[in-house]
């Protein structure tokens, strides 16, 4: 991270910009919602006024989040178990959801995996899985949640990347399942805006103090500082994230649809592979992290 007086633009909290009752009566259906990124996006919308249910894999992991969830915002979070992969899970998820709450209105499609791999090192089995998670849980979770964002006229936001942007190494598989995802959400607000839901994609640049950014750690240690090739001077936070899910969802952007917003300090304009280049693709074992 860069040094204090390079943090040119500080972390502001969506809860000072907006009132805390715009989503008031709303309910937000989240996967992956249980950790990271998309836990604090949650947690942004229910400090808002929605109530939520998170789906994940892990059901101890999604009552302990949904548990504290709940307790700071003072809105409720259901915890369902589903494997985004399984269209029946997510089916029973939502049925669940509609059981508790009545509606839905917002979606977010924030299921995920990614690891570092490069094209050598990677098994057919690792990447059909990304896809599988991002691309097909994306879709899956589309499917199951249309019917009910269809009559709550809602919105989707789904979580991408900027990886795909540009060729990225030890990314294939994720650069591969982002660029579908993002495909998804174009078609879909194109087909269904008629019916009055919105679709649009956030893709967060690297965002500190979570579990994705540690996996894409190197040992490499000529690596460069996140916050100096951002021009906004920092790494990313996840509240950067909660502001702009807060924006996408609220009526101030209800004529915003079919886009990809990149909240990410400017860094994809200056962004480099952050590793030696070409050495970190002939000597992979020197720079990627043992995978527990």
């Amino acid at each position: 991270m860069g040094t204090k007086e390079q943090q040119i633009h500080p972390v502001v909290d969506s809860t000072a910009v907006f009132k805390e009752t715009i989503f008031a009566g709303k309910v937000l259906f989240c996967t992956g919602g249980g950790s990271g990124i998309c836990k604090g996006m949650t947690e942004s919308m229910m400090r808002h006024g929605a109530n939520a249910a998170i789906v994940g894999r892990k059901l101890d992991r999604l009552t302990a989040s949904a548990e504290e969830l709940s307790k700071s915002t003072g809105k409720l979070c259901l915890p369902v178990q589903a494997d985004v992969r399984s269209p029946e899970q997510l089916r029973a998820a939502v049925a669940k959801t509609i059981e508790k709450f009545g509606r839905i209105d917002f979606v977010i499609c924030g299921a995920a995996g990614n690891f570092l791999a490069p094209i050598s090192g990677l098994s057919e089995n690792g990447f059909k899985t990304v896809i599988e998670i991002d691309t097909l849980g994306t879709y899956n979770t589309v499917k199951a949640t249309l019917p009910h964002v269809r009559n709550s006229r809602g919105s989707y936001i789904m979580v991408s990347a900027t990886l795909h942007y540009r060729g990225t190494p030890y990314q294939i598989h994720v650069s591969a399942a982002k660029a579908a995802v993002d495909a998804i959400s174009n078609a879909l607000a194109v087909e269904e805006g008629p019916h009055g839901v919105r679709s649009n994609v956030i893709a967060p640049g690297p965002i500190g103090g979570t579990e994705g950014m540690d996996r894409l750690s190197t040992k490499d240690k000529t690596a460069t500082d996140w916050g100096l090739i951002t021009p906004a001077g920092r790494l990313g936070d996840i509240r950067d994230i909660a502001n702009a899910t807060v924006f996408l969802f609220s009526d101030a952007a209800n004529w915003i649809t079919g886009q990809i917003l990149a909240v990410d300090g400017g860094n994809e304009h200056l962004r480099t592979t952050q590793l030696s280049y070409p050495q970190a693709v002939l000597n992979p074992e020197s720079f990627i992290k043992p995978r527990l």
